[in-house]
Formats: C-alpha cells, sequence, structure tokens
C-alpha cells in the first residue's frame, strides 16, 4: 500500500499514519451550512476553542462565501473579518496551524504577520500574484481545481471530454501543473497541498468519480487535500440537505484516507477526527490508542477494573 506524502507545517508533520483535520471557521453570515455562520466575532472566538478541544489540528479561516449567493465582499472587508480573529487565535494558540481560506494576494498581505501557516486558495490561481506572495512570506500553500472557473462561480453544464473520466485526467493535470509553479516560486515540497476540490466546476458525478481517483492525485508526490465536508455531492447522492450530511461525509472522508489523502477539512471535527484515527488504524499506519483485549492479562485487568 502507498504512502502518502507527508505535509509539514510549523514543525509538525501529518501523514498516513497521522492525518490532520482541517476546522472550517467561516467569518460570514451566509455559508451554505447554516451551522458553520460566525459573523460574531465572540461566537467565532468560541467555536475556536471547541474545535481545537476537538482535536483540529489545522483552523482554516475564510471571510467570503464561496458560491456565487449573497454579497459582494471586498478585499478590505474580507481583512477586516480576519485581522482581529487571527490575531487572537495565534495569541490564544501558539502551536496551531492557521490556514486562510482566500485568492486575494492583497488579503494574504495583510494577515502574513499574524504568523499564519498556510494559504487555501479555493480558485485555483485566479489572482497570479497569489502563490508568488504566499512563497515569498514561507507559507504553505492549498492548489486548487475548479474546471477554469472564476471565484464565486458555481458550475453549470460542467464538462471534461472525454467521459467518464476525462475530469480526472484535468484534474491531475491542472493540480500537476499547479505544483510545479509552486516550487519554481520556491514554496518547499512538504508545504504544497494539492485539493482535487469537490463540487468546484463539477457535477455531482464528476466529484464521484474525481473521489474514487483520490489515489491517482497523491500519485502526483504531494500531500492531498480532501474537502468534502457536507458538500452538494454528498447531499445529492444522498438526498439530504446540508444538515444531514454528516454521515455520508464522514464515509466519503474514509474512502479519500485509504485512497491517500493526508488533509480532511470539515466542520465535524470530533467525528471526523475518529473516522481519520480508525482508517489509519485499519491501514496499520497508526497503532491502536491501546491493546489489552486477547492479551495474557486480559482476563485479571478486567476483573481489576469492574
Amino acid at each position: 500500500m502507498d504512502h502518502p506524502a507527508p505535509l509539514i507545517l510549523r514543525g509538525q508533520t501529518f501523514d498516513a499514519g497521522r492525518p490532520a483535520v482541517m476546522a472550517i471557521i467561516n467569518r460570514t453570515s451566509d455559508s451554505f451550512y447554516a451551522r458553520a455562520r460566525f459573523a460574531d466575532p465572540d461566537a467565532a472566538l468560541q467555536r475556536l476553542d471547541q474545535v481545537v478541544a476537538e482535536g483540529a489540528d489545522i483552523v482554516d479561516v475564510g471571510a467570503v462565501r464561496a458560491g456565487q449567493e449573497g454579497p459582494h465582499v471586498s478585499a478590505q472587508i474580507e481583512v477586516e473579518r480576519l485581522l482581529p480573529f487571527l490575531s487572537e487565535a495565534r495569541r490564544r494558540y501558539p502551536d496551531l496551524i492557521l490556514s486562510v481560506d482566500t485568492w486575494r494576494s492583497e488579503v494574504v498581505r495583510a494577515v502574513e504577520e499574524l504568523d499564519i501557516d498556510l494559504v487555501n486558495d479555493t480558485w485555483a490561481g485566479h489572482d497570479p500574484e497569489l502563490m508568488g506572495v504566499a512563497a515569498a512570506a514561507g507559507l504553505g500553500i492549498v492548489c486548487s481545481h475548479t474546471g477554469g472557473l472564476p471565484p464565486r462561480t458555481d458550475p453549470v453544464a460542467a464538462s471534461y471530454p472525454p467521459e467518464p473520466i476525462g475530469v480526472v485526467a484535468d484534474v491531475v493535470q491542472t493540480l500537476r501543473a499547479a505544483a510545479e509553479r509552486c516550487l519554481a516560486a520556491g514554496v518547499p515540497r512538504e508545504r504544497v497541498l494539492l485539493d482535487p476540490t469537490l463540487d468546484f466546476g463539477k457535477t455531482t458525478r464528476h466529484s464521484l468519480t474525481v473521489l474514487r481517483h483520490t489515489g491517482d492525485v497523491a500519485a502526483l508526490g504531494f500531500p492531498v487535500l480532501q474537502a468534502i465536508s457536507r458538500k452538494d455531492f454528498v447531499g445529492e447522492s444522498l438526498d439530504l440537505p446540508a444538515d444531514e450530511r454528516l454521515y455520508g461525509s464522514l464515509a466519503a472522508s474514509a474512502v479519500a484516507a485509504w485512497l491517500g489523502a493526508t488533509v480532511f477539512r470539515t466542520h465535524d471535527v470530533r467525528a471526523t477526527r475518529q473516522t481519520l484515527d480508525m482508517v489509519a488504524s485499519i491501514r496499520g499506519d497508526r497503532p491502536p490508542s491501546r491493546s489489552v483485549r486477547g492479551e495474557p492479562d486480559h482476563d485479571l485487568r478486567r476483573r481489576e477494573t469492574s
């Protein structure tokens, strides 16, 4: 079984034996998932404390809704939503890996001095300066695949010839090229994170196909991020609203983890943490937290604790 490339940030290594949970904190009032809206500063900080307590390794902070619904958000407003939160987050948790979900280089410039670690560019290099800014600041970067769509564009009549696996070839080719640009810009290989970006520029069938081919992305030799949590492809597969997509999201995450993804962006930290750790143990990459059942002194231990 192949071992995926590790992600190394802030002196921490994430790999098959230690997959990373990336908690989502949206500093917005219009996220597609109502329970993930933390426009209020105090509520956002309470959520931060909660996800850290539940086992989050990375916290990904966004200030603009990904889809086209909702009001326009300028770069200035985005920065105003991010700056105070990130500053307090770093004060509270000096060792926590902080990620900023933005496609704008000016936003990265405004927050880089707050000791952030990662730029989550979900819009595939739409801003041509972003990669260079991230590299110059010593940050990791997420390379994504959106089928060529600009920011905040929902897919319509998405197609990738030749079907049905043409979408996989496009994802692999696009992410390979983006990763090579990152390396050329000076981003270390272990800080380049590849995201197939399910739902973005894709139909539900496309997303399911790409998910089945997570191993093809991992084979590029970079750590892989899967952002699965409560997305539309899960909802359409099961005919469920966002509030009821947890189990489907966990099933998809388990498959992606088995196939080589290392980082998982999620609204549900505790459940995702347990799912990933269990998959890692089944794969043989992570030992059980304890193993006493059937051991020579098992009956004695059971009597002592009963």
